[in-house]
């Protein structure tokens, strides 16, 4: 495709997080940091929240690599756990045998691993993705595992990455403990305007790009009025920019590629949206069809004179668009 023609390495935009192209601006990297040194001081819960697409899932991958060599890290990825299967699901991550009969025996155990961990120098840390889904019977269960402590440290650390209905969450009047348990609350802001030139360019260059800036301020600029400085948004934006430019056959990127990579975009959505206001179309005709069949069948059974030419059943139009789409 495109990469050959802008001698690219790799796709510069996958949206599948790879901690190799980790962008540290727009506050990434001082997150990053102080997530690392929350965890390290060994207190309470840490919090994340930031909207989706912002990029809390490459942080949460790339936190796991900056922390040191005694630190096991624990990726919880089923947010729906009941409250009864959170201390089974730790304990089966870190290989301690999980007695499903006997959940109290369990716990025991994690305990026990926790306390030897502890004796050795090394530190558990629990990482939660998609926090917000988690009931709140579960969060409290979260609350009272953060219980388990020596006499000068906690022997499990927290950490919740979490969309903004994470802290309507925890406004709950139910799990106020919990609220007062996390110590370090960090928010994962969208990238502001002049930061997006340079991240997209950075991404170029990590996947192997060489010359100079692709992606102009101007460009950038209007790539973001889509993407809102959300990374997921900016991803596909830019692919697609990429791929309008290889089709004109040209290395610059213009503005006019950008709005056919939007309008590519969000004509996507809307695909959907007409063919099933279509397929609507069509089984409203069918059935008023049908009923007119059965009500002259019913007049010639019951002996009635049938119309020679019964009224025409015109098919119902597709609403007007009301999204801007073209218009005949």
């Amino acid at each position: 495709m495109y990469l050959e023609h802008f001698g690219l390495d790799q796709p510069p935009f996958r949206i599948t997080p790879d901690t190799r192209v980790f962008y540290p601006g727009g506050d990434r990297g001082a997150v990053l940091d102080a997530l690392a040194w929350a965890i390290g001081s060994g207190e309470g819960i840490v919090k994340v929240v930031g909207e989706v697409g912002s990029g809390k899932t490459m942080l949460c991958r790339m936190l796991a690599t900056r922390l040191p060599e005694h630190v096991e890290v624990v990726y919880l990825v089923n947010p729906g756990l009941g409250a009864e299967d959170v201390v089974p699901a730790i304990a089966f991550e870190l290989g301690i045998d999980v007695d499903a009969g006997n959940r109290l025996a369990t716990r025991h155990r994690l305990h026990e691993y926790l306390v030897e961990r502890h004796a050795r120098g090394r530190q558990v840390v629990v990482f939660i993705e998609e926090a917000q889904n988690m009931p709140l019977p579960t969060l409290e269960a979260l609350r009272l595992l953060s219980n388990l402590e020596t006499d000068d440290s906690k022997l499990l650390q927290i950490v919740l990455f979490g969309q903004p209905e994470l802290d309507d969450k925890l406004d709950a009047n139910e799990i106020r403990q919990l609220r007062e348990r996390v110590t370090h609350a960090f928010d994962l802001r969208p990238l502001a305007g002049g930061d997006v030139a340079e991240y997209l360019n950075f991404r170029l260059r990590g996947a192997g790009y060489r010359g100079p800036d692709l992606f102009g301020r101007r460009v950038a600029r209007r790539l973001n009025r889509d993407a809102r400085g959300l990374i997921r948004r900016l991803n596909v934006l830019a692919d697609k920019t990429l791929m309008a430019a290889y089709a004109d056959g040209t290395h610059s990127i213009r503005p006019r590629h950008v709005r056919r990579a939007a309008r590519d975009t969000v004509s996507g959505r809307r695909g959907g949206w007409r063919r099933a206001v279509l397929g609507i179309s069509a089984a409203v005709t069918i059935a008023m069809a049908v009923a007119v069949a059965w009500i002259v069948l019913g007049q010639r059974l019951s002996g009635q004179p049938v119309s020679a030419t019964p009224a025409r059943v015109a098919a119902p139009e597709p609403d007007a668009p009301t999204d801007g789409g073209d218009r005949p």
